[in-house]
């Protein structure tokens, strides 16, 4: 469907990419993953057209659909998160519009104009036929259970768009992205700004959706969830494995261990023969053995092993001091902004060697919760800091907290103290600044490199608190890993939030969920808790279901009137039902023998040589395969259709 061919592209001078190629296929589920900076989202640009490669070929099918969801996002304000969501439905509402239009004007007609009437009946037909093919009668449904899905209440359908915060407008975008129900879906980090809930819904969403899906993600369980190819770009090369990530990491190690055997035993024979060569060559009666052992190494086909990218933080917490048993309590605690209740009256006790997950839906008082803990939020009720406790703060949104006009090391030099202040290099080059890197300001850092800065900042003191929001947004799946370690390794308390199940998992010793203003403490096992809150968020789903108002048309003369007109061209009608199906039936019949005729090239091995370099053959070919799909579908709607037709319906 689409298909890069020998693609490369540079940026500055640096090879993003060199000779990359590969496929995607109607129904691939493919997970595109590699370190921060590899380039995937170039690579997601590229095949949208946002970017040019300078060399190869992206070779896409006339018609295809793709819905794009990128990292940044331009939101359109002055609409309700309902009227934003619909527009979406943009074929659809511009029928439904021409059929309201036809409506009125049948309406208007008087009984002789009976010429317009039979060519507006016509255009009414296959208008709703065309509203058919589409579902186009169910958009407020799909419409509702999306955005219910990614977690918006019923009530925050008529609120304006600009009340939400980025990551619930992010929302927004990809609810129309997946709404359209495009051919492709292309998604940069979906999962950024969702919460558990809304990951599993999404998950369940994108199994069962019927096109192609290309999604960059850094949370190994939708992964493995979702896809079940995985393509990874590591040092301008892609390597391709039809698995999900999972065991992609475990194929991954295998071959390069394969790799590394051959390499070694070929070595091992390169240097017995060179050896041989260079032991023997003055001695004329080897001058036969000698010559053939030269032209031996001379065919040899030499075995090259795949480049690595092993760099990777290196994280070790210092020792914390040791607190009282007690870390923070919270009792009979209610915060409010306005006349927005976020918590009322909860306890909380935070006992030493805690290891808390906080989690929930976003908006539900998580971030709050931390806030009022590291003192920067007043609330009612009391809190108490335990003996000796001492904080580490990591605020999710690292980008807006760092000094955009400090570099890298000024950042670090500006709060170290003490001794400390003698090891800034080396607390840096752990989370991979080195060199000129500490030189750069904030401002043009990435997102996983803000996130290694205000992570760097936590080892500058020790401290036995520790509290981390949302640490793993932006780190790729190496350094999650090795910031997972460092934390299970960690002997101080731990309060974090995150939406990273593999994450959590193995990590904390207790979850607190926050919902409707109270906390519920579940066992330490997140793939337990998912399972009990999946059940509720399927029951919630399945409630009656409150529609959106809509003003219902009024029955007048001129309604039966339109109907009259209606009924006349029943018959016509049905004729022209079963002419379409006859001819769709021809079209069918045309596009087989099309396939028919492509297969026996592309199985016969002597003639699949002479077009096996050629892109647009595989092209035409998938071009054939989709229209025969989209024409198939077509006939069975039209199908369908005219059994209505002749049942009166």
């Amino acid at each position: 469907m689409i298909s890069l061919d020998n693609v490369s592209l540079s940026f500055g001078g640096f090879e993003l990419f060199k000779g990359v190629s590969f496929l995607v296929s109607q129904k691939d589920r493919i997970g595109l993953v590699g370190r921060n900076g590899a380039g995937k989202s170039t690579l997601l640009k590229l095949i949208v057209g946002e970017v040019s490669p300078d060399e190869g070929i992206v070779s896409k099918p006339t018609g295809i659909t793709i819905g794009y969801l990128p990292q940044l996002l331009n939101y359109v304000d002055g609409t309700s998160v309902w009227e934003e969501a619909i527009t979406a439905f943009k074929e659809v509402n511009s029928i439904q519009k021409r059929i309201d239009e036809i409506h009125v004007e049948l309406t208007e007609l008087e009984d002789e104009d009976s010429g317009n009437s039979i060519q507006l009946a016509s255009e009414l037909h296959e208008l709703n036929e065309r509203l058919i093919y589409l579902d186009g009668n169910n958009i407020e449904e799909k419409t509702e259970r999306v955005l219910i899905g990614l977690g918006f209440k019923r009530t925050d359908f008529t609120r304006q768009t600009t009340e939400f915060s980025g990551g619930w407008r992010m929302r927004i975008e990809l609810a129309k992205i997946l709404l359209q129900m495009p051919d492709v879906f292309l998604l940069d980090e979906p999962t950024n700004h969702l919460d558990i809930e809304a990951i599993q819904w999404i998950e369940d969403f994108l199994k069962e959706y019927n096109g192609a899906v290309l999604l960059i993600s850094h949370d190994k369980a939708f992964l493995d969830h979702v896809t079940t190819r995985t393509v990874e770009l590591s040092l301008g090369k892609i390597y391709d494995y039809k698995v999900p990530y999972s065991k992609f990491v475990a194929l991954r190690e295998e071959r390069r261990e394969q790799q590394m055997s051959a390499f070694k035993n070929q070595q091992k024979m390169i240097g017995d023969t060179e050896k041989f060569i260079e032991r023997f060559r003055s001695k004329a009666t080897k001058s036969i053995q000698v010559q053939s052992r030269i032209k031996q190494l001379d065919k040899v086909e030499r075995i090259e092993v795949d480049q690595e990218d092993v760099s990777s933080m290196n994280i070790t917490f210092p020792p914390s001091p040791r607190s009282g048993s007690v870390v923070f309590e919270l009792k009979e605690v209610s915060k409010s902004y306005g006349t927005n209740e976020i918590l009322k009256k909860v306890d909380l006790i935070i006992e030493r060697g805690d290891k808390l997950a906080l989690v929930g839906r976003n908006g539900e008082g998580k971030t709050t919760l931390m806030r009022m803990i590291k003192g920067e939020l007043e609330y009612e009720g009391t809190g108490t800091c335990g003996y000796q406790v001492k904080m580490g703060y990591y605020a999710q949104n690292q980008d807006q907290i760092l000094d955009k006009e400090r570099t890298v090391l000024q950042s670090i030099d500006d709060i170290a103290v003490g001794e400390v202040r003698t090891k800034i290099r080396r607390i840096l080059g752990a989370f991979l600044f080195s060199g000129e890197d500490v030189d750069k300001k904030v401002k043009v850092l990435s997102g996983g490199e803000c996130s290694r800065l205000a992570l760097a900042k936590l080892l500058l003191e020790p401290v036995n608190l520790l509290i981390l929001d949302e640490p793993t947004n932006h780190l790729d799946m190496i350094s999650k890993e090795v910031l997972k370690e460092a934390l299970q390794k960690y002997d101080g308390t731990l309060l974090i939030v995150s939406h990273d199940r593999d994450f959590l998992d193995g990590l904390v010793t207790r979850i607190v969920e926050v919902r409707d203003k109270k906390f519920k403490e579940y066992s330490n096992n997140i793939w337990e808790f998912l399972a009990s809150k999946k059940v509720e968020t399927l029951n919630e789903l399945n409630r009656k279901k409150v529609q959106v108002k809509q003003a219902k048309p009024t029955t007048t003369k001129e309604d039966n009137k339109q109907r009259f007109a209606q009924k006349k061209e029943y018959d016509k009608l049905l004729k022209k039902a079963e002419n379409k199906i006859t001819k769709c039936e021809a079209e069918v019949s045309e596009l087989e023998i099309e396939m028919q005729k492509m297969d026996e090239i592309l199985v016969n091995p002597e003639e699949f040589k002479k077009v096996a370099s050629d892109p647009k053959v595989f092209e035409k070919y998938n071009e054939i395969k989709l229209n025969l799909e989209k024409k198939i579908e077509e006939w069975a709607l039209l199908q369908e259709e005219f059994e209505t037709l002749k049942k009166g319906d």
